[in-house]
């Protein structure tokens, strides 16, 4: 099969050339001063420069009991060994 090649245009709208998690450690240190939250989503951009955005997980509180109650008991089981054999999910790979 004939692979296809496509060249890249210029442009002078940005791109983002890389998009990856970071966690800043104890001290909140990422090369940023006084981070307000402990993670952040990154994004490289084609212009050199890098867009953070803070990632604040949500209190357990903020979920409702039934939720909680069914995170609880999956794990409990997890643990347990109380689990569904594997899944085979290759027949829905695209080759």
């Amino acid at each position: 099969m004939p692979t296809i090649i496509q060249q890249r245009k210029p442009t002078r709208d940005l791109t983002v050339v890389a998009d990856y998690d970071v966690a800043a450690d104890a001290k909140k240190r990422i090369s940023l001063r006084n981070a307000t939250t402990k993670y952040f989503h990154v994004k490289a951009l084609s212009n050199g420069s890098f867009l953070l955005e803070p990632r604040v997980l949500v209190a357990p509180d903020a979920l409702p009991a039934r939720t909680r109650k069914m995170l609880e008991q999956s794990v409990t089981n997890l643990k347990r060994g109380m689990a569904s054999a594997p899944i085979d999910l290759t027949p829905f790979l695209k080759e």
